[in-house]
């Protein structure tokens, strides 16, 4: 079983296409975008690690974008671009050191004409970067900065020393090494062809490589131990299922979608968090693509309904209610999907269970769709709520107790009358 495979021209000329295409990092207010060539930003970062004394092991490409650079169009269009530098991180002054390159990298791509004696870190943050992420404990120690795209296309920097899970799924556990690639385009001594092209190594941190890279042109969803994803999985699982791709065991997998639920719900424990989080994902991966969004969440939506059994009642329902205002947001802003309005939650490519259980599944009201805000007030955002005064009470004024009366039979067969008890509610 071997975890590492050797890219072919194509496969070469793909990922070579995705390392010269100019991406732009946007920037806020009046900053002005950046028009970037992967391979040239990577490798000032590089020149700059060598400077700073930063061991450096390899540079990889990961995520979708490496699943295209392998699968071509049998694989999922990508849209960040991720790569990890593979370094060594002795404490987090290390991560600190590591984090004023990239700044210093970015202030060097500025247009001439921008005055940057003025600009500080905390104001390329501001501007430029989306994401900052830093994890420092016994099993994890890496660093993430995303930078900024207006259409979802992300170029995201992550620098590992150690990283306890580095896939979610085997369809996107590729790793391809960079460096042979980078060398080259520095080097420029000739120009690639069908006979002459760089060595280039991709690996699967999932295991086997033949078998990884099966799943992803077939379409199969297979993954191991959910419960130790940040998340569980869930989101991607969902978005792969909107993608065309099934199980490959579906009876295994209606197990695991109980540990997604339950890993998702421990780090995301409340409405306000779970929302935030939907509304940064859907952002990130479905921009331009309210079809696909509303599968999306329609799919979410009956995952959760199904495979849910860490949660209490109202605590499923206080989520399904978020997940439904939602989809009614998605209607609402697209004219082409009102006449999908009414159709099921389950979307084609979702594998439903023999036996749902009861009362899961949304109810239609023939008529315009209005969610249910009242339920959602304390999640939604500022601007939506309607402040809703409630009548003026004492709040020193203790809740009255009230009783009714519940019918208890306390035998079977002692007695022909019931007794009555009174319950406090």
């Amino acid at each position: 079983m071997a975890n590492s495979h050797t890219l072919d021209y194509d496969q070469v000329s793909r990922l070579d296409d995705i390392l010269t295409q100019a991406i732009s990092i946007d920037g806020c207010g009046n900053f002005p975008s950046l028009e970037v060539c992967p391979h040239e930003f990577v490798n000032s970062i590089l020149d700059r690690l060598a400077i700073q004394s930063v061991l450096l092991h390899d540079v990889r490409l990961n995520g979708s974008a490496a699943s295209f650079a392998l699968g071509g169009h049998e694989a999922p269009t990508y849209h960040d671009i991720d790569v990890i530098f593979h370094v060594e991180m002795k404490d987090q002054d290390e991560m600190d050191k590591i984090k004023q390159i990239v700044f210093d990298v970015l202030l060097d791509s500025l247009p001439d004409d921008v005055v940057k004696d003025k600009l500080t870190d905390a104001t390329l943050q501001a501007a430029y970067v989306r994401k900052m992420v830093k994890i420092y404990n016994e099993g994890d120690c890496w660093s993430l900065i995303s930078l900024n795209n207006n259409d979802g296309k992300n170029f995201e920097l992550k620098f590992v020393d150690r990283m306890r899970r580095q896939f979610e799924f085997s369809v996107d556990s590729f790793q391809i090494i960079l460096d042979s690639m980078l060398e080259h385009y520095k080097s420029s001594c000739y120009e690639m062809c069908r006979n002459i092209f760089p060595t280039v190594i991709a690996e699967s941190v999932y295991g086997d490589f033949a078998s990884a890279l099966s799943h992803l042109k077939n379409r199969l969803i297979v993954t191991r131990k959910p419960e130790e994803i940040r998340g569980g999985g869930l989101l991607k699982y969902c978005n792969l299922l909107v993608h065309g791709f099934v199980p490959l065991d579906i009876d295994h997998l209606r197990t695991l979608e109980r540990y997604m639920c339950s890993r998702f719900f421990i780090d995301f424990a409340d409405v306000q968090t779970q929302w935030q989080k939907l509304q940064s994902y859907v952002a990130d991966h479905f921009i331009g693509e309210d079809h696909h969004k509303l599968e999306f969440l329609k799919t979410l939506y009956n995952v959760i309904a199904n495979s849910t059994v860490c949660l209490m009642r109202h605590e499923r329902w206080q989520t399904l209610e978020m997940i439904d205002y939602l989809i009614g947001e998605v209607y609402n802003s697209n004219a082409t999907l009102q006449p999908l309005r009414y159709h099921h939650y389950i979307p084609v490519s979702y594998v439903p269970h023999q036996q749902p259980p009861p009362n899961t599944h949304r109810r239609f009201k023939q008529q315009p769709y209005q969610p249910r805000l009242q339920r959602l007030l304390p999640w939604l955002p500022h601007q939506q709520q309607q402040v809703i005064h409630p009548p003026a009470t004492n709040r020193h004024q203790q809740p009255t107790k009230s009783f009714q009366m519940m019918s208890i039979p306390t035998s079977n067969h002692a007695w022909s009358t019931n007794k009555w008890v009174p319950i406090t509610c």
